[in-house]
């Protein structure tokens, strides 16, 4: 019999270890679908839509809309069978955990490459990587930020994309690129190429602490998610950009480190969470929900209210429709069209049409 799934609260926003649950769709006892949402759970900068990694029957679901959980806080559980309930030592939210440090993932990530012992680390607090910024800041005595000065990590095709968009904005000092596969000395867009990421200790000591992420992760979106770990453990933080073509409404919402590229459309209160790209001439209609490091691609069309999971990839021209919910790292292929909600880790071949023929067969 398969083990019963735990399903978590997700870190939002790294700079917010909490986040609210809005609405629950489930209730103890419920069977459910791999994909189906589950709860929305918001922070003050991001919401998403939570969907079910597996099938099962919901457990252990204490919480209610309007309550606040820490990120890696188990919302519920899904079990293979009915009826079943989760032992009380399963039932107690993270920091209730006797123990050593408790670190969520992304902290988990930063410690690792930043080359912390958790033993270090203290136990009475929840450490999200926001904490541990702040952490190794100083332990190594590190300067205030340069609100001006801005360093771009990657030279590649999105690296000259985020270039010309800093340049269109003005309000950034370009202080070059960093690249781990180019030459120190070398130029892009007429920007010096620094070096690899070794440099980002020693330039966060002179003063430079914000960067813009220039890897798009095209076909690898974990590497757009190293690089941004590997700037959160040197003490970097991440400026939200929007063109001054784009459109964004005035009760949309966008979270650190968000990129909106030229003549892109985000409509009213629609939402982008952590690191997400909306890039050139993409809509993302009312009501839209995107998650951290989404990457909606040139030309993508989203309908109003799209739920888009965190680490998925919409290729280009691809059309979502009203209300649709793509789960956490799906793969949309370029010209697809989504008429119905995609699992998540679910792949949309280019050029066709969702649900695929065996799958409308079988509704």
């Amino acid at each position: 019999m398969a083990e019963p799934t735990p399903v978590r609260m997700p870190l939002l926003n790294p700079n917010e270890p909490e986040a609210m649950i809005v609405d629950l769709l489930v209730a103890n006892g419920d069977r459910v679908d791999v994909g189906q949402r589950l709860a929305t759970v918001e922070t003050t900068k991001s919401a998403v839509e939570i969907g079910a990694p597996a099938t099962g029957y919901v457990a252990g679901l204490a919480a209610k809309p309007g309550q606040s959980l820490r990120a890696g806080d188990v919302l519920l559980w899904l079990a293979a069978e009915e009826g079943w309930q989760p032992p009380a030592a399963e039932e107690q939210t993270l920091e209730e955990r006797p123990g050593g440090a408790r670190l969520t993932e992304p902290a988990r990530n930063l410690a690792a490459e930043a080359g912390v012992d958790p033993e270090r680390l203290p136990t009475d607090v929840l450490i999200t990587a926001d904490w541990l910024e702040n952490w190794l800041a100083e332990e190594a005595g590190l300067p205030d930020i340069d609100a001006a000065a801005l360093l771009v990590y990657g030279g590649g095709g999105h690296g000259k994309s985020v270039i010309d968009l800093v340049r269109a904005l003005g309000e950034h000092r370009l202080v070059g690129v960093i690249d781990d596969n180019m030459k120190p000395g070398d130029e892009v867009l007429g920007l010096e190429v620094l070096g690899g990421g070794d440099q980002l200790a020693g330039l966060r000591r002179q003063g430079i602490g914000l960067a813009v992420n220039a890897v798009g992760g095209i076909g690898d979106i974990g590497s757009r998610i190293r690089i941004f770990d590997r700037l959160r453990a040197a003490g970097f933080g991440f400026p939200t950009l929007v063109h001054p073509s784009a459109v964004v409404e005035a009760n949309a919402q966008l979270g650190d480190g968000v990129q909106v590229f030229p003549h892109a459309y985000v409509g009213s209160q629609a939402r982008a969470g952590f690191g997400a790209i909306v890039n050139t001439a993409a809509v993302v209609s009312h009501d839209c929900m995107l998650g951290d490091y989404v990457n909606i691609a040139p030309g993508a069309l989203l309908a109003g209210a799209v739920t888009v999971g965190d680490r998925s990839l919409l290729g280009m021209g691809v059309t979502v429709n009203l209300a649709v919910t793509v789960g956490q790292g799906a793969r949309l292929g370029n010209s697809a069209t989504v008429k119905a909600d995609v699992p998540a880790g679910g792949v949309v071949p280019a050029g066709s049409i969702w649900p695929l023929p065996a799958e409308r067969g079988q509704a």
